[in-house]
């Protein structure tokens, strides 16, 4: 059949609107490939992802904490959190400041704080594998505080697992050649400690409160609480070090997303063993970066750590029980 004189040569550009770009068709096919695997096999993924990137951003806080005050890190941090999720927040306004247990969420903001200036403080002055095996010992201290909070019922095993949790822990904090435990693995540790208190505190909030209202009262209060001590030690920050300081909010409000969505998509107790990979990540990126590498008794505590940890979650799941863990409470990132 003869064209009609007015049609020309085909338009390249309207055959490209009617197919997807080589970019959107690959994207397209690895989501629908993803949509496919387990639950599980997506949880795993995701927190796979939030491993590495709470690594990144110990990464970035180490960077710029040599120059800049942690106050100040800790309040740029929050106030990029706060501006990325203000949207949420403010759709979702009163109801989004509206809480049934305003003394829990005060204690959340209390103990966030101090595990996040701990951690952070930590993190800038020992090397990054330490301070990452340091702040898996909060599991032991969630299994602790859990019993006294929340009433739960610890057996044998899980004691025997938590004390041998500790003894890592102590292997961690020997003195080398002297009869001092170093005061930064001791913050790493009050750190841990705190994030394990946020933990459980977590789980009461979220029995009452939406999420939106959790993160509303932590992301806003702690920055408002760091907006003091950072005035008064302010070290005017370079262009180099707001970008770190600008990329540590962002990298830390993603790998919290990650973090969410991957306990979303998969059983806790299948998928929270993947979170030991930051220790491999963390070895690897100190070394690189900083020319720092884990002594032998560190690894043998992290080691030990690692081992308790895994064995409790396990426990958890022959017994089919939901392990006491918050999707948005792991780390120094509540």
């Amino acid at each position: 059949m003869d064209k009609s004189p007015n049609s020309g040569p085909e338009d390249p550009s309207s055959s490209s609107s009617r197919k997807p770009g080589g970019f959107s068709l690959f994207k397209r096919n690895l989501t629908a490939r993803l949509l496919l695997l387990p639950s599980n096999s997506i949880g795993a993924l995701w927190i796979l992802q939030a491993a590495f990137l709470f690594t990144i951003m110990s990464t970035f806080i180490k960077l710029v904490g040599e120059d800049v005050g942690v106050f100040q890190i800790l309040m740029v941090r929050q106030f990029i959190m706060v501006l990325i999720v203000a949207p949420k927040i403010i759709k979702g306004l009163p109801n989004s400041l509206a809480t049934k247990r305003p003394d829990l969420q005060a204690a959340r903001v209390f103990f966030a704080t101090t595990a996040m200036l701990c951690g952070f403080t930590a993190i800038i002055h020992l090397p990054l594998a330490d301070v990452t095996a340091l702040s898996f010992s909060k599991t032991f201290f969630l299994t602790i505080f859990a019993i006294f909070f929340l009433g739960e019922t610890v057996g044998l095993h899980r004691w025997g697992a938590t004390i041998v949790g500790f003894l890592g822990v102590l292997v961690m904090l020997r003195p080398e050649g002297s009869g001092i435990i170093d005061p930064y693995a001791a913050l790493a540790i009050l750190g841990s400690a705190s994030a394990g208190i946020v933990m459980v505190i977590l789980r009461i909030l979220t029995r009452t409160d939406s999420p939106t209202t959790i993160l509303t009262y932590q992301a806003v209060f702690v920055g408002l609480i760091m907006i003091g001590p950072a005035i008064y030690t302010w070290q005017t920050p370079n262009l180099e070090q707001w970008g770190y300081m600008v990329l540590i909010g962002v990298v830390s409000w993603a790998a919290q997303m990650a973090n969410i969505k991957a306990f979303r998509a998969g059983e806790a107790t299948a998928i929270a063993s993947l979170d030991y990979t930051r220790l491999l990540y963390a070895t690897i990126i100190g070394a690189l970066v900083f020319n720092q590498w884990p002594s032998v008794d560190n690894l043998i505590g992290a080691a030990i750590i690692i081992g308790a940890s895994m064995y409790t979650i396990r426990r958890e799941a022959v017994r089919g029980r939901e392990l006491a863990r918050a999707a948005d409470g792991r780390g120094y990132n509540n």
